[in-house]
């Protein structure tokens, strides 16, 4: 899970002034976590206790309230009877791979992160998005290889994972949702030869960073087994001691490669 908040921290510097390299440093002053990292304990945390995804939600987004959360997911959350919104974006696939980490059968996977989408992206491309999310990281804790990742996420999703990042680049400009964040995602991991160059491929495409590292830094993570030590160090640095207990009690409960 460390390695979803890692992508999310390195990204979190280009979301509003893209680049389109691999050549950056990865820590800036302006680094930090996002909404991602929020959500994505706060999935940790409702797996972990047994409780309803949209009550975590609602419980760390109100306590976390300027994560840099979308319009849609804002009023949900000062909502007094919150509602889905038939959202597509991204926000689905952001905070799911936790799902795809705890559950130990592809059926678990899938409902879980159905589960997780719909208090808020009931959208068939929300669900979609988180599904595809949780089954990459499924896949790759359960070290099947990335061929065969391509090919079971391509043809049960319908996402065109034929390209490349260096194909994508050129073209490729910021969209927060699901269909346009998922399938790039899954490449930039797909192309990478370790952690650190997952990330970087994906903040590199110029797009919505902190989630595209977040997403591929998840995938990564997962099928790599480790991140390295000096990411870990400064990544934990810059979470609060409540995500801290989380992100540990979940890495000890599903294991999940922290250095």
């Amino acid at each position: 899970m460390l390695g979803v908040i890692a992508g999310d921290v390195i990204g979190s510097r280009w979301e509003w002034e893209p680049i389109k390299t691999t050549d950056f440093d990865l820590f800036h002053p302006l680094c930090s976590f996002t909404d991602d990292t929020v959500m994505t304990i706060a999935t940790a945390s409702a797996i972990l206790r047994g409780r309803p995804f949209a009550e975590a939600y609602l419980e760390f987004g109100r306590a976390y309230p300027r994560a840099g959360y979308g319009r849609g997911f804002q009023k949900w959350l000062a909502a007094s009877d919150p509602a889905p919104y038939n959202s597509l974006g991204n926000g689905s696939a952001m905070r799911v791979a936790p799902v795809g980490m705890a559950y130990g059968d592809v059926a678990s996977v899938l409902r879980e992160a159905e589960r997780s989408a719909a208090p808020t992206h009931n959208h068939p491309e929300g669900i979609k998005g988180a599904q595809a999310t949780a089954l990459t990281v499924f896949l790759a804790r359960h070290g099947v290889a990335k061929d065969e990742i391509r090919e079971e996420i391509a043809g049960r999703f319908g996402y065109d994972l034929a390209r490349t990042v260096d194909g994508i680049r050129p073209h490729y400009s910021f969209d927060a949702t699901c269909p346009g964040t998922v399938p790039e995602a899954i490449i930039a991991f797909l192309d990478s030869s370790d952690y650190e160059s997952a990330v970087r491929l994906a903040v590199s495409l110029g797009g919505d960073s902190d989630t595209l590292g977040a997403i591929a830094g998840g995938f990564a993570q997962a099928y790599y087994g480790s991140i390295p030590e000096a990411i870990g160090t400064e990544v934990r640095g810059k979470l609060p001691a409540d995500f801290l207990e989380i992100l540990d009690e979940f890495d000890a409960t599903f294991g999940a490669g922290q250095s």
